[in-house]
C-alpha cells in the first residue's frame, strides 16, 4: 500500500514533495484548495481541490483509497499576517488540522509527516538551536504550529496516531531539474526578492537593518534546500511506515549566511547588481537564526544534498529566469538605485 495523501500538494513545498513521492516509487494523492497553490505544479498526481476541514470530503477520500499516510503542507505561514488576523491562523492551521487528525483516525491511518517550521522556538537563547531549546513563540503562526505539535504529542499518547514533526528553518531554492519553483504571491522570501530584484522584476530589495551584531551587520539565517527537505520528508515516511514512534527534528545545514552574503551570491551567480534599499531593524527579528539538526541527521539519516548557498541561489535563479511574468514591471538600468547599505 503505498498511497499518500498529500495536503497543500500543490504549494511551494508539497509540489516539489509530490514529484519526490513519485521518484520514489508512491502514488500521491494531493488535496488543495488551491489559495496558494497550483494545479499546474502537480501534473504527475491526482489533485483533489478542497479543504482538508472539509470532513465530509475527507471521509469520502480515506474511504475511496487505501491510504497509507498523510503528509501535511497545508498552512498560512506569514508572519506578519498572523499578527494582524490571528484568527485565520488558528482557524486554517489548528482548527483544520485537528478535523484532519480526526478523520485519519476515523479511518485507521496512524502515520503523518507534519510540516512545522522554527517557529516554535521564539526568540534564540542559543547560537545554535536544537529540539531542546525551549518552545516559546512569539507569534500567531508560530503559537498555531506549536499547537499542532502538542495535538500530535496528545493524539500519539491516547490515539497511537504516529507523526513526525519537521521544523524547517529558511526553505529556499528550486526543483534542480528547473520543473518548480517558489511563486508566493506576495513574495516573501529573500532568495526570490533579491534574484527579482537583478532581474529587474522588482525596483529594489529592502535590507531590514545593517546593525545587527554579526559578521557584516545584516541578519543570519540558515537556508535549506527544498530538495533536502523533501528528502528528509520522505526518510520521516518510511520510517513511520517501518514501525517508529515519529518524534520532532530540525531541518537546516547548520551554517547561517548573512541577508549581505546572499545578495553578493546572487550577484556572483548572475553577474549583475542587486539594488538595494536602506531600511530600519523590524520588531521580533533575532540576529541569528541557525539549526542545530543532528538529531535529524541521526535518527533518519538525512544528510543535505545542495548545502551551500550559491547552489541554492542557482536553482532558483533558473527557475525564476524562465517564469514568464507579464504583470510585473521591468525596471531599467536608469531607475536602479545605488548601494547605499555597506555589506
Amino acid at each position: 500500500m503505498n498511497r499518500i495523501l498529500v495536503v497543500g500538494g500543490a504549494g511551494y513545498i508539497g509540489s516539489h514533495m509530490v514529484k519526490r513521492l513519485v521518484q520514489a516509487g508512491y502514488e500521491p494523492l494531493v488535496l488543495d484548495n488551491l489559495c496558494t497553490g497550483f494545479a499546474d505544479a502537480v501534473p504527475e498526481a491526482q489533485l483533489v481541490v478542497g479543504s482538508m476541514a472539509d470532513r465530509a470530503l475527507l471521509d469520502f477520500l480515506f474511504s475511496s483509497d487505501r491510504i497509507a499516510a498523510v503528509m501535511h503542507f497545508a498552512a498560512n505561514s506569514r508572519v506578519g499576517e498572523s499578527m494582524d488576523d490571528p484568527f485565520k491562523y488558528y482557524r486554517n492551521n489548528v482548527a483544520a488540522t485537528q478535523v484532519l487528525l480526526d478523520a485519519m483516525l476515523a479511518h485507521d491511518v496512524c502515520n503523518l509527516v507534519f510540516s512545522s517550521t522554527a517557529a516554535v522556538y521564539g526568540d534564540p537563547a542559543a547560537a545554535l538551536i536544537s529540539e531542546t531549546h525551549p518552545l516559546v513563540p512569539i507569534n500567531p503562526y508560530g503559537r498555531s504550529k506549536w499547537m499542532v505539535e502538542q495535538m500530535l504529542t496528545a493524539y500519539r499518547s491516547a490515539y497511537g496516531l504516529r507523526s513526525v514533526a519537521l521544523r524547517y528553518f529558511n526553505a529556499a531554492g528550486a526543483d534542480p531539474d528547473g520543473l518548480l519553483g517558489e511563486r508566493h504571491d506576495p513574495e516573501t522570501h529573500l532568495i526570490p526578492l533579491v534574484l527579482q530584484a537583478a532581474m529587474r522584476r522588482r525596483e529594489a530589495v529592502t535590507v531590514y537593518g545593517s546593525d545587527y551584531p554579526t559578521r557584516d551587520g545584516t541578519c543570519i539565517r540558515d537556508y535549506v534546500h527544498v530538495a533536502d527537505l523533501c528528502d528528509a520528508h520522505l526518510k520521516a515516511l518510511e520510517a513511520l511506515l517501518t514501525g517508529a514512534p515519529g518524534g520532532a527534528y530540525n531541518l537546516g545545514n547548520g551554517d547561517g549566511f548573512s541577508v549581505g552574503e546572499v545578495i553578493r551570491t546572487v550577484e556572483r551567480v548572475l553577474a549583475r547588481q542587486v539594488p538595494v534599499i536602506p531600511g530600519q531593524r523590524r520588531p521580533g527579528d533575532p540576529p541569528q537564526l541557525v539549526a542545530d539538526a543532528t538529531l535529524a541527521r541521526s535518527e533518519l539519516g538525512w544528510r543535505p544534498r545542495y548545502p551551500d548557498l550559491e547552489t541554492i541561489v542557482r536553482h532558483a535563479s533558473v527557475w525564476e529566469e524562465q517564469r514568464t511574468i507579464t504583470s510585473e514591471p521591468t525596471y531599467a538600468d536608469s531607475t536602479w538605485l545605488p548601494r547605499t547599505v555597506a555589506m
